[in-house]
């Protein structure tokens, strides 16, 4: 795969990368170094300047090297053609194998259903442009060649392509909708969570208020950044952790639901190929469902 550099200021190859495919730096600086990234024909280092207009090749990676077992898993589809597959991700699937999960992984599923995914993130992430939480369902868009990824990442980052989340929160929210803002990025103490710090990443979440109960509130969240945990963070920030959320907050969960109440719901999208406007809904899954219920009742 090949494309040409826009018109930029000075920019390392790998910073440049690593934001335009919406991919690690770390993972940017391997295919660099294990030669798989050229500009104009030449291997270079990652600190090489990009200024515009040069061409740069990223190798396919040869489907023999996937780490990972394809695996008959069931697989919720909401839209499928040959440049993308939309799915429906249940609550309690992880995205893509690591280290401690190589197996039951929605990237499993898609290498059992389709042959052909996008190589840019690697053997281990194939076609995945962005990800969800383990516990957090719903709608995912996957990239099936790298050219379809390429344009998806950049909707993404460029916030062309939109996401909406529904969750379920402690506590009665009195604004009717807000806007919650926060940089964010490691926590200091416990590495494994994110937290609001001066030195995170820039981090904006809109939030509109669907039903009020007694002690719960359910909530549309929109994305106008996409860090990890985001809504998670920015909700507990504000002093309405989710429901179910036990790394974010230590209230009592008095419902049958394992992991957050929280479903991506919604996706809009420019379709890489045909430039048609494409918008995809995820029913909110019965978890949910029966919990609101209860709460209604």
């Amino acid at each position: 795969m090949n494309f040409f550099v826009e018109e930029i200021s000075p920019r390392r190859l790998d910073v440049y990368l690593s934001e335009k495919l919406s991919v690690t730096r770390s993972h940017v600086q391997k295919l660099i170094a294990d030669g798989l990234i050229t500009v104009e024909g030449a291997k270079v280092k990652a600190s090489f300047k990009l200024t515009g207009g040069e061409e740069i090749f990223i190798a396919e990676v040869d489907a023999a090297e996937v780490e990972y077992l394809p695996e008959n898993l069931p697989l919720d589809i909401l839209y499928e053609d040959a440049d993308l597959i939309v799915v429906n991700k249940a609550r309690g699937m992880t995205v893509h194998p690591a280290e401690t999960v190589k197996r039951g992984t929605l990237v499993n599923a898609l290498l059992y259903h389709c042959k052909d995914l996008s190589g840019i993130n690697g053997v281990k992430r194939p076609g995945i442009v962005h990800r969800l939480d383990k516990d957090t369902s719903g709608v995912m868009v996957v990239a099936k060649t790298d050219t379809a990824h390429l344009s998806l990442a950049a909707q993404i980052k460029d916030k062309i392509a939109t996401r909406t989340y529904r969750a379920i929160v402690h506590g009665v929210l009195s604004d009717n909708a807000g806007i919650i803002t926060g940089a964010i990025g490691r926590d200091k103490v416990d590495r494994k969570k994110m937290a609001i710090t001066p030195d995170g990443k820039p981090a904006v979440t809109e939030f509109k208020v669907l039903e009020r109960f007694e002690n719960f509130s359910y909530v549309e969240c929109k994305l106008q950044t996409g860090r990890t945990h985001q809504i998670r963070v920015h909700m507990a920030a504000i002093g309405h952790p989710l429901l179910g959320d036990t790394k974010y907050t230590a209230r009592k969960n008095p419902f049958d639901i394992s992991g957050q109440a929280l479903h991506s719901h919604t996706l809009s999208l420019i379709h890489p190929t045909t430039a048609e406007k494409k918008f995809f809904t995820a029913p909110l899954p019965d978890d949910m469902i029966k919990i609101l219920n209860k709460l209604k009742g």
